[in-house]
Formats: C-alpha cells, sequence, structure tokens
C-alpha cells in the first residue's frame, strides 16, 4: 500500500507541474483515492483538514476584495508617486509599497491592486511597464512570508507549528521571520538601484485618487489587531484566527449592506473567493494525513536526516536552498505542504527543535518562486497583466530582475536565521 500510495503522490505532482490549470483536480482526485484504498480513513478525513487555515484565507479573501474595490491602496500609491524624482524611485518605492501590503494580505490580490498603478505611470512617461511590473510581483513574493497573514505558506506554518501573529516578530525571546523578511527587503534596494539606474526620467502625480469607501480598510487594520490581540490568549482553540478573520469578513460584508442596501459588492466578493486554492489545501491535507498514516513522512524524514548526516547545519542548508531550486518550478503551496510534517519528524529524531527548519523552509520556499515567471503565483498574475497590455515577458526579462532579487535576499535571510535560531 505504501507503494501505490507514493505513485499517487509522484503523479500527483507531475500534474501540477505538467498542467498547473489542473493542480486542483490531482489534489482531490488522488485524495479520493486515498479514502478509497483505506489509505486515508474516512472517519478520519474532517481531522486531516486544517479548518483554520482556509477560513484565515476565505475571511482575508473577502476582506482584501472590498479594500481593493475602495480605491485606498491606488490612493496611497499616488502619494508615493509624488514623492518620488524620477522612474527609479518609483520603481523601487512601488516595490516597497507592494511588499508592506503583501506581508498583511495575498500576494496575488497585492499585484493586482497595485500592477495597474504602476502601468498607469509607465504610460504618462511613455516607458517598458515589465520591469516596474515584475519588480512590484517579486517584492510581493517576498514579504509575503514576513507575517502570519502574508501567505498561504505562512498561514500553513503558522497552524502546523502553533505560532501566533506575534510569533513571526518575537517568539521564544529571538526575532522571527518577519526580521529575516526586511533585512532581505532592505538588501534588495541596492540591487534595484543598480537594474535600474538609468531610469532617471522625472516623476509627478498630477491628480490623486478618491477613496470610495474608508470602512474596508478599517476593517483590513481590524483583522490585524485582532489577531494580534488573540496572540496573547492562551490555550485558545485551534480555529480562533480562522473564525476571527471570516467574523471580519461577515461583518465588512453586513456594514456594506447597511450603507449602501445593495448586494452587488458582497456577490462579486463571494463569486471573487479562490475556491481552487481552497479545494487545492483540502486535497492536500488529505492527501498528506494518508501519507503520514502509513508512514511515508517518517520514512522522507529518515532520508532527510541522512542527507544531512546529524549536521545541522548541512540539513539546515539542503532545506534552504533545496526550497529555493524546487520552488522554482513547482508551486510552495503543496510543496510546503509536504515538508512541514517531514520536518517535523526530521527533528524529533535529532533531538532539536524545529524552528531553525521551518524558517528555512519558508523562506527558501516563498523566495525560491522568484526566479522564474511560473514559479509564484504573483509573478504568473503580473505577467499575464503585461500580456493583456500587449507586452511580451520573456525568461530573460524575468531572470533579469528575479535571480538578482532572489539570491540577495534569500542570502540575507540564510545567514540572519540561521545566526540567530541556529
Amino acid at each position: 500500500m505504501k507503494i501505490i500510495a507514493i505513485i499517487l503522490f509522484i503523479a500527483m505532482y507531475a500534474v501540477m507541474i505538467i498542467k498547473s490549470d489542473w493542480r486542483v483536480y490531482a489534489a482531490l482526485t488522488v485524495a479520493a483515492i486515498f479514502i478509497l484504498l483505506g489509505i486515508q480513513p474516512l472517519s478520519g478525513v474532517p481531522g486531516a483538514i486544517d479548518w483554520n487555515v482556509l477560513m484565515m484565507i476565505c475571511g482575508t479573501m473577502i476582506v482584501v476584495d472590498y479594500f481593493i474595490d475602495s480605491k485606498m491602496p491606488n490612493l496611497i500609491a499616488d502619494f508615493l508617486l509624488d514623492k518620488s524624482k524620477n522612474v527609479m524611485m518609483v520603481t523601487i518605492l512601488m516595490s516597497l509599497f507592494a511588499g508592506v501590503i503583501s506581508a498583511f494580505i495575498d500576494n496575488v490580490a497585492t499585484v493586482l491592486m497595485v500592477a495597474p498603478v504602476g502601468l498607469a505611470v509607465c504610460k504618462k512617461l511613455k516607458i517598458n511597464p515589465v520591469p516596474m511590473i515584475l519588480s512590484i510581483a517579486v517584492s510581493s513574493n517576498l514579504q509575503g512570508a514576513a507575517t502570519l497573514v502574508g501567505d498561504t505558506t505562512s498561514i500553513m506554518l503558522g497552524a502546523y507549528a502553533k505560532m501566533d501573529f506575534l510569533s513571526f516578530f518575537w517568539m521564544r525571546g529571538k526575532p522571527g521571520m518577519f526580521w529575516a523578511v526586511e533585512l532581505g527587503a532592505a538588501a534588495t534596494v541596492p540591487i534595484m538601484m543598480i537594474l535600474f539606474r538609468k531610469d532617471t526620467a522625472p516623476v509627478s502625480a498630477a491628480e490623486f485618487t478618491k477613496v470610495k469607501d474608508k470602512m474596508p480598510s478599517v476593517m483590513l487594520i481590524g483583522v490585524v489587531c485582532t489577531l494580534i490581540a488573540a496572540s496573547f490568549i492562551k490555550n485558545k482553540p485551534d480555529v480562533t484566527n480562522g473564525v476571527i478573520c471570516m467574523c471580519y469578513a461577515l461583518l465588512t460584508i453586513v456594514l456594506d449592506y447597511l450603507r449602501t442596501r445593495r448586494t452587488d459588492n458582497a456577490v462579486r466578493a463571494l463569486k471573487g473567493l479562490d475556491f481552487k486554492t481552497l479545494g487545492l489545501l483540502a486535497g492536500l491535507f488529505i492527501v498528506i494525513s494518508g501519507l503520514t498514516n502509513i508512514g511515508v513522512i517518517d520514512d522522507l524524514a529518515g532520508i532527510i536526516m541522512g542527507l544531512g548526516k546529524d549536521n545541522i547545519f548541512i540539513l539546515y542548508t539542503v532545506i534552504v536552498w533545496g526550497s529555493v531550486l524546487i520552488s522554482a518550478f513547482v508551486d510552495n503551496i503543496p510543496y510546503v505542504a509536504t515538508m512541514l510534517p517531514v520536518l517535523r519528524g526530521v527533528t524529533t529524531m535529532m533531538g532539536v527543535e524545529p524552528y531553525l527548519l521551518y524558517f528555512g523552509l519558508l523562506c527558501g520556499a516563498t523566495l525560491g518562486g522568484n526566479l522564474t515567471p511560473v514559479g509564484a503565483s504573483a509573478n504568473i498574475a503580473a505577467t499575464g497583466i503585461l500580456v493583456k497590455e500587449g507586452h511580451s515577458v520573456s525568461m530573460k526579462d524575468f531572470m533579469r530582475i528575479g535571480v538578482p532579487f532572489t539570491l540577495t535576499a534569500v542570502m540575507t535571510g540564510y545567514l540572519f536565521i540561521w545566526f540567530v535560531w541556529r
């Protein structure tokens, strides 16, 4: 049965790589087969699915939809444009701005918010928008790992390791993942200055966007603040963060309806939910639970431990840079979902705490997607926007920005995490 499970798992991954549009169907199909074969007992399915993760993603998506529609991100971007002296500066500020937003909301949503502003700037200045839009995308991917709610992989790690919002800032008396990401982001600024050193055309903001409604901004701030407050509650239910996000989503819908007496925004927000990602995660949770039940995860942990040869530095290095290479071509959601239980098994065998490897995994898997245009959903969204506008994006165009950005950010995070958490 173990061999059958491994074959099915490899087939699932192969389909995800070859036909990315089929990944949710591949995960759910293999999950169903696991249940039918008894690899994952039907009675254990509800417990295998991490409902906290699904609710956090679902609730955040709804609030973000209202936030985007309010035009508040565009107004903030206008202020950044007004403070920029030239194209190079506005590209850097737009990238950093996208990173700040991405630390608290989904990477793809960030690109969809900021990229149109970047396109408008480029059209006004009659310059090629490809470098600016790609910079926005790679910065969004980087900062997604900074907080518990910044990216699906962060949410997954937080739920799996029982980490709260503040754990990404300070945990067990040490600086958390947030500081590794921010140091990496700071290190990429000189890289962008070199890449865009010739973009010296002056810029200015002719007019500022008018915000339609400030309520979504208040709700989004409320989500973050409440998650922070909840992190101080001891022995709280596992679904606490998910319930918080869903409550804010419901409150946002209700307040909007009371103000407008219309259901248009609610319908749009609900239709905009990424059910494919939710379905993909549900399927993966079942598959990983099945692999754990029959001992495959323990076997894989033993293999990785063998590669590390009981040397935590070698093991950490393999995890970080191996994750970078894998995530350049494989979606990081199924990869992280697979590796989290593996790393727990490895660290249990070695008798050490898992956080060094957890943070190393998040660093490599999140930033590795910036190596290629297909390595992360935000990159795919950005290139799709450019193609729709009539601009082609070659592998060379993307890697010119993505490779130096990724290597700089990963190396910075890699060193920081090692020296702080070893």
